[in-house]
């Protein structure tokens, strides 16, 4: 069963985000552009590590990030705390999706406390402009053992 958004805003509260109103929603919290970066330099994903390669962060020109079609990474502008015995997932808001883009995220496993990112994949051009509600974060209660404590952990914060 998914949490409701009072419930999620207080755990993201809890980590140290400062919400408003209109990131409330009924079933979640909407998240932030926060920044957004075009890779730069291939990535690694071997059997016994990971490198993330390198990016480039753009600059908003004209108060927006101007992106033309093409792939993205957007650092969401919330830090996130994923309660204990709960996993998270970041849907793209519907207006995103409506403008031909959508994000591609990862499952956050409970425990997971950071500023997350999302692929950003852009398939028209389109005006973003940082701060602009993008994502929904939802919580489900998981039944697990332990709780996250990767490489990614306390990323942003």
């Amino acid at each position: 069963m998914f949490d409701s958004g009072a419930t999620v805003a207080a755990a993201l509260e809890a980590g140290g985000a400062d919400l408003d109103d209109g990131q409330r929603q009924p079933n979640g919290v909407d998240l932030t552009v926060g920044a957004v970066f075009e890779q730069a330099e291939p990535g690694a994903i071997r059997r016994d590590g990971k490198r993330v390669g390198e990016r480039e962060a753009l600059e908003p020109e004209g108060g927006a990030y101007r992106l033309e079609a093409g792939t993205y990474v957007v650092r969401y502008g919330e830090p996130v705390r994923i309660p204990d015995e709960r996993i998270g997932f970041v849907l793209p808001r519907s207006t995103l999706l409506r403008n031909s883009c959508t994000l591609d995220t990862a499952v956050w496993d409970a425990g997971y406390e950071g500023v997350g990112e999302g692929r950003l994949d852009v398939g028209h051009a389109i005006a973003i402009e940082p701060g602009a509600r993008i994502a929904q974060l939802v919580l489900a209660a998981a039944d697990h053992e332990g709780s996250y404590d990767g490489a990614y952990q306390g990323e942003g914060l």
